[in-house]
């Protein structure tokens, strides 16, 4: 237990347990592996932002550039405590789910957008959970191979656990956009579904996914407006004029500026727009939506504060029956440059 690395007091709870508990066990190991996966997240940031950092010393050193690393490596963390395990965003997914006027579904509707051949070799960049693929699982070609990245070792291993059962099409693997462990021209299609607003260097990772794209090959990102779900902001603020809910890093890759981001390796770019908004009946599973964002609602929303929020929010659809708010996703589809 000591080279696992649970400390003696935890240790001793164990060992004094009567019964021994397997309950108890798994979960000091659960918890350990969790922290372990933390630590393993941390260093992976930071190796990224001094490499990154690096790149830029050709004048002689900077406090800026110092200033800079930090900065990166804070807010990498932020977005992997987000995403280090699925709770959150199956949270985002269940509000979608349940209030989303579109019956289609948006998981069922961007797989119908990929047009593939039957022998298709898939990359998805941030695959999270794989629910994606869970939810298109009847749909997929035999002939079809699928690997899965994610920089969340949690998340890779939560979609390695829904989706990499022999015999499957997926291979689920942790890695980095930024430097992807591919040769070049290897899949016929990369997929980054909801993910690359996230990405520190976006040139950086979109001249990646040029690299391993065969020639022709075609790159599929969905996004949102910068619009998306503004009313859940404006509900937010009513309560508490403090209080945020939606992260600004939506403006680094959005409808309005996506095709100038991806112009630089790839042609013929549209963008097919999924059609849908949400009807909020229910308070619970908005604020917990609220609370899953690395904004400070998940901070200042505790305790009564949260639950004098929740009463104000029922409030809202006591007098409107609905709250009707924006849901702007879609796709960019393009071809590599040759």
């Amino acid at each position: 237990m000591k080279y696992v690395g649970l400390s003696l007091e935890e240790i001793q709870d164990i060992l004094e347990a009567e019964p021994l508990s397997e309950v108890g066990v798994r979960r000091s190991l659960e918890a350990q592996l969790d922290v372990l996966q933390r630590k393993i997240e941390h260093t992976e940031h930071i190796v990224h932002a001094i490499r990154k950092t690096l790149g830029t010393l050709g004048d002689g050193p900077s406090w800026d550039r110092f200033e800079a690393l930090i900065r990166a490596v804070q807010q990498q963390e932020n977005w992997a405590e987000q995403y280090r395990t699925s709770t959150r965003l199956q949270t985002r997914i269940h509000l979608y789910d349940k209030f989303g006027a579109n019956p289609q579904g948006w998981h069922r509707w961007l797989f119908e957008q990929l047009e593939l051949t039957p022998d298709a070799r898939i990359l998805e960049v941030g695959c999270g959970d794989g629910t994606f693929w869970q939810r298109n699982a009847d749909r997929i070609p035999e002939g079809w191979r699928v690997t899965l990245t994610d920089l969340s070792g949690g998340m890779v291993e939560e979609a390695r656990s829904r989706l990499c059962r022999a015999p499957s099409p997926f291979v689920c693997l942790q890695a980095d956009v930024h430097r992807l462990p591919f040769h070049e021209e290897q899949f016929d299609l990369v997929l980054a579904n909801n993910m690359l607003y996230h990405v520190a260097d976006l040139p950086l990772a979109v001249a990646e996914m040029h690299r391993v794209l065969k020639p022709e090959g075609t790159i599929c990102a969905s996004t949102m407006s910068t619009r998306h779900l503004q009313e859940a902001e404006e509900l937010a603020i009513s309560f508490d004029p403090e209080l945020r809910v939606l992260d600004d890093v939506i403006h680094r890759f959005h409808f309005d500026n996506g095709t100038e981001q991806l112009s630089t390796h790839f042609a013929d770019l549209r963008l097919l727009r999924y059609d849908d908004q949400l009807l909020v009946t229910e308070a619970e599973p908005l604020v917990d939506y609220m609370t899953s964002t690395p904004m400070n609602a998940r901070e200042r929303l505790v305790g009564p504060v949260l639950e004098r929020f929740i009463v104000h929010v029922r409030n809202l659809l006591k007098q409107a029956g609905v709250l009707r708010m924006t849901k702007e996703n879609g796709i960019f589809i393009g071809r590599k440059h040759s």
